[in-house]
Parts: C-alpha cells; sequence; structure tokens
C-alpha cells in the first residue's frame, strides 16, 4: 500500500477483496483511485462538481463492487462509472430552469466581446481549452493522455471502439492546438 501509483493489477485485487467485505482493501481502493477519479470528473462536469460527483461515483461503486468480475481493471470499470455520473448529472441540471446571476452573465459577455481565452498562463488556457472541447472528445483526451489510460481502456470507459477513442483523442489534440493558437493570436494584437 505504500507504493505512491499502485498498478492496475493491485488495485483489482483490492477491489475483488473489497467486493468481498473487506474493508481495509476498500479503504485501499478508494485511496488508489480517487484522485483520477476527482480529475477526470473535473475535466467532464467541473471542478465546482467534482467532489459530489466523486463521492457519488464511490457510492455506487461501493454498492455493487460485490458484482464486479474483474473482465477489466477495477479502474477502469471505476472510471466507466464516473463517467455514467457525469452523464447523470448533465441530464439532471439540464432538466433544471438555470438561472443566471448579473455577474455571471457579465463576466461572459466581456470575454466574448474582447474574444480572448481569460488568464495568460498557459496552463489556465490549457484547461480552459479542454473544457471547450466536445464532452465525447473531451472525455477520450483526458482518459488518455492526462489519467494515462490506454485506447483499450479509454474505449471500455466510453463504450466504443478503440478507433473511436483514437479518432476522438487525435481530433481533441487538433481542437486544443487550434484553440491555443487562436489565444495566443488574440493575446498578441490585444497587446
Amino acid at each position: 500500500m505504500g507504493e505512491r501509483y499502485p498498478s492496475d493489477d493491485k488495485i483489482t485485487k483490492w477491489a475483488m477483496a473489497a467486493g468481498s467485505g473487506d474493508k481495509a482493501a476498500a479503504a485501499a481502493f478508494i485511496r488508489a483511485t480517487q484522485r483520477d477519479v476527482w480529475r477526470f470528473l473535473g475535466h467532464l462536469a467541473g471542478v465546482a462538481e467534482a467532489d459530489d460527483l466523486t463521492q457519488e461515483t464511490y457510492l455506487r461503486a461501493l454498492t455493487g463492487l460485490h458484482r464486479f468480475a474483474g473482465q477489466s481493471s477495477a479502474r477502469t470499470w471505476l472510471l466507466s462509472i464516473a463517467r455514467r455520473v457525469s452523464v447523470d448529472h448533465v441530464r439532471a441540471i439540464s432538466r433544471r430552469p438555470q438561472v443566471a446571476t448579473g455577474d455571471d452573465w457579465e463576466i461572459l459577455a466581456e470575454h466574448a466581446q474582447r474574444n480572448v481565452l481569460p488568464g495568460i498562463d498557459d496552463t489556465v488556457s490549457l484547461n480552459l481549452a479542454i473544457q471547450a472541447l466536445a464532452p465525447e472528445r473531451r472525455a477520450a483526451f483526458v482518459l488518455t493522455q492526462l489519467l494515462g489510460l490506454d485506447y483499450a481502456e479509454a474505449a471500455n470507459v466510453c463504450d466504443c471502439p478503440i478507433g473511436t477513442i483514437r479518432s476522438r483523442v487525435a481530433r481533441a489534440r487538433d481542437d486544443l492546438v487550434q484553440a491555443l493558437n487562436d489565444g495566443r493570436r488574440r493575446r498578441v494584437t490585444n497587446e
């Protein structure tokens, strides 16, 4: 348990043991995967929602852990649950009427008028560009490029063919390069 990044095999063993009622294994499973789940949900649904959605992911996972058969890695299985939690969240909020505060629409209007990416830090610009990606491309990019899943694992999480993941990642990269280049050009023009 002292490893900084436990292997998928070790995480899967903890999940299997937790499914059989081992509380220490459940705690180790959560500790080993919590950071990736939170990061994935932060990119899919937003940082403000990540804590609650991470908690919902683990509630669903722990109640279904006894059914986990180990056909994929536990990490892949858990990220699949996180993706479904995010989709359910988006569906739920899209059904509710949205109320915008004065500050929100004023800030958005100001940025739209200036047509620039907010912030000068490349990390901030990159995170904003990732958030602007189409949801399917964002999920594929975050899973493979930020969380380090291979294409097969990402395809399993997203429930689509490997070729689709490859295509989504390639298009996400193109979109990000374009967005970052456009943002740099706008900053230079406005300076």
